[in-house]
């Protein structure tokens, strides 16, 4: 050991993360200490880490934060995640932030301060490409002067900000490529709850747990969109057609616009969703490029309404992963899969009930007869834990049933996953 190069002590105390490891660690001599105050590039305060940080006064939490800081020069990755611990005051804090500024390259803060300290205002203008916010408030955003001109992932979580801040926020980060917005609290001036966002950067969005009626996005360059546990009324899409992951899970909206970015698609996953199948069949119908497509506990807006699996084989030729699940009604297996389409490219089927019936059976072979190249099958189900002898005779004739048709298909791995 004594003749490993001081820089790659440091970034072995670097991997480490806790920053009582490092501290306990850089002690072993002389080396490992200069490695830690000049080579040392990441180090993290976690209150999760050491139970005897929820047992320290505020002001000894603060000194000991300080000390360790300071003793080191170029820090490219800082964590300060002690929300659950207590209020720290703001003006240690800043000095963190200040003595660190210059050479961060990622900062992952979730601190409560008394006051609430302007983030932006301490780290703009700097190399800060990765920036972590949350349990934090945002306000009075200067674009002109609080620029972050490398930042390329932005993440903010439960952060209070109003809809123009956040929208002259993306407008100082000309280089942002990931965002994600978790349980924002908008702070609205309109009556309308309403937000538009512009970025021209912007390739993955993920949005959880916001309330709104409506949520413009002008994004060019878009690649990812992620929708989960969100209230909204309209959500508008604006993009030149980049598109290539759409993900909505547990999402109540009136109005979902994609515009023409749906032509690049290459994996649509929906989830927990009402859907007006016809609506958005038409809305993803020209993603001749999708490979994977999910529809999984969604629930039909018109009780008659049935995927209708050619149009999905004539659409979508290069499908290789389908998933579905949602309540099979007579119809979806009689109309649903009529004609003499093939599902040519599906190598890997995942089907799903939520409530067993001899209709899923059919429903699996009619499925099954349709793809020639199949590798895989995925069973899901769910099995309540009072199960009365009906349900239990179901089951075990449905077991048998897979059992029966599965000899014809020697060559596909068959699993079940119940919950």
């Amino acid at each position: 050991m004594e003749h490993l190069p001081v820089e790659v002590i440091g970034n072995i105390l670097s991997r480490l993360g806790a920053a009582r490891d490092v501290v306990i660690a850089s002690s072993t001599c002389r080396k490992w200490r200069e490695a830690w105050r000049n080579h040392l590039y990441m180090l993290t305060f976690n209150s999760n880490d050491w139970p005897l940080y929820h047992e320290l006064t505020r002001s000894r939490l603060e000194i000991i934060v300080t000390q360790t800081i300071f003793q080191t020069n170029g820090l490219q990755c800082l964590s300060i995640l002690m929300d659950d611990v207590d209020e720290f005051s703001a003006a240690p804090v800043i000095a963190w932030l200040m003595y660190t500024r210059e050479t961060l390259r990622e900062l992952h803060y979730n601190v409560r301060t008394t006051p609430n300290i302007n983030i932006l205002e301490k780290c703009g203008r700097q190399r800060l490409e990765v920036l972590d916010l949350a349990h934090n408030t945002i306000t009075g955003v200067e674009p002109s002067y609080q620029k972050f001109p490398c930042l390329r992932s932005l993440s903010l979580s439960y952060v209070s900000v109003s809809a123009l801040d956040l929208s002259l926020f993306l407008t100082a980060c000309p280089k942002v490529e990931v965002l994600s917005l978790v349980s924002l609290d908008i702070v609205m001036s309109d009556p309308q709850a309403s937000m538009e966002l512009s970025t021209n950067s912007l390739k993955d969005i993920y949005v959880e747990a916001i309330s709104l009626d409506k949520i413009v996005l002008e994004a060019d360059s878009l690649e990812k969109l992620q929708l989960k546990d969100c209230t909204l009324e309209v959500f508008e899409l604006v993009s030149k057609g980049k598109l290539r992951l759409l993900k909505i899970d547990d999402v109540s909206v009136i109005h979902l616009d994609i515009g023409e970015s749906a032509e690049n698609l290459e994996i649509v996953d929906v989830s927990n969703f009402t859907i007006m199948w016809s609506k958005f069949h038409h809305m993803i119908a020209k993603s001749s490029k999708l490979r994977r497509l999910r529809l999984w506990g969604v629930v039909f807006d018109d009780d008659d309404e049935v995927v209708d699996i050619e149009t999905i084989s004539a659409c979508f030729p290069q499908l290789s992963h389908l998933s579905l699940n949602y309540e099979l009604k007579e119809a979806a297996v009689q109309y649903g899969l009529q004609g003499s389409f093939q599902l040519e490219n599906v190598v890997v089927l995942e089907l799903g009930w939520t409530v067993i019936s001899d209709l899923f059976s059919q429903w699996v072979a009619g499925l099954l007869g349709r793809c020639p190249n199949l590798r895989k099958l995925v069973i899901h189900g769910v099995v309540s834990e009072t199960k009365t002898h009906e349900e239990c005779h179901t089951l075990a004739k449905f077991t048998s049933f897979i059992v029966r048709l599965m000899r014809k298909y020697l060559k596909i791995d068959v699993q079940f996953e119940y919950d």
